[in-house]
């Protein structure tokens, strides 16, 4: 069964996750092809070296990754895209929660679902994406 990023973030709403997108604006906008590329290089390099993959379902690692990016342009640093901040810059400032975030580097506990260790249910095989998969993912939410 496949699944779409916005049901398989509704799913893991028991856990508290919420939707990486606040509202309509931030999934509209896009973010720099450099910045983009940057945080998908980050992306699998970081599962690779810590022996975690990435969801079954590629626009789950997409559209995070997107976010990323998008955090990268406007803040300076990859601040994790699932979550509400009151003060996204004091965030930044705080870097708890710069990706990889502490609990994911302490725990491997990633709360947006990028880096899955291998028992999570959703994980899939793959520790890699293509940009233009994130691109095609980017499109199709415009």
């Amino acid at each position: 069964m496949r699944y779409n990023a916005a049901y398989v973030f509704k799913l893991n709403s028991s856990n508290t996750s919420p939707m990486i997108a606040s509202d309509a604006s931030e999934v509209n906008s896009k973010s720099s092809d450099k910045n983009l590329e940057a945080m998908r290089h980050f992306s699998e390099q970081y599962a690779k070296r810590t022996g975690t993959y990435f969801c079954s379902e590629p626009s789950v690692t997409a559209v995070v990754i997107e976010g990323l990016a998008k955090h990268k342009d406007e803040l300076g640093a990859p601040l994790c895209p699932c979550r509400h901040y009151e003060d996204k810059e004091a965030e930044v400032a705080a870097t708890f929660w710069n990706c990889p975030c502490v609990p994911m580097r302490e725990r491997k506990e990633c709360h947006c679902m990028l880096f899955l260790t291998p028992d999570n249910e959703f994980a899939g095989d793959k520790q890699d994406i293509s940009l233009e998969t994130i691109k095609e993912v980017r499109e199709s939410m415009a």
